[in-house]
């Protein structure tokens, strides 16, 4: 089965840190474009930040925007979401997800394969 899998979600508290990773399963995600979603209770998917498949044109929610950063690491075929300065509305299930495409992309319907998710609870 092909699905990227999340990892280093967990409870920190206003102002800090965590870093978050995705791999492949299954097949390279390495030409295509990845994104991070985040989704709460009872709201939409939200999109957080894209990344073209050379690693470039990040784009990111006005939300996060100097407060989060988007990189892959190709040997690794890995994709990261390094989070700094978090704040409460932070909290969410962020998922990584990969493109039909090269370009980065706000856009949900392009893309084709989501993981299943991992929890980020930011505390006061």
């Amino acid at each position: 089965q092909v699905q990227p899998v999340e990892s280093g979600g967990g409870s920190v508290q206003v102002g800090g840190s965590l870093r978050l990773s995705c791999v492949s399963t299954g097949r390279t995600f390495n030409n295509r474009a990845m994104g991070w979603f985040r989704q709460t209770p009872g709201k939409e998917r939200e999109f957080v930040a894209s990344i073209n498949w050379r690693g470039g044109s990040p784009l990111y929610a006005d939300s996060v925007k100097g407060r989060f950063t988007i990189s892959r690491d190709h040997a690794e075929d890995t994709l990261y979401l390094q989070m700094s300065r978090l704040k409460s509305e932070d909290t969410a299930v962020y998922s990584c997800a990969a493109s039909k495409y090269q370009s980065s992309s706000v856009r949900p319907y392009e893309y084709e394969y989501w993981g299943q998710g991992t929890q980020v609870t930011v505390s006061s």
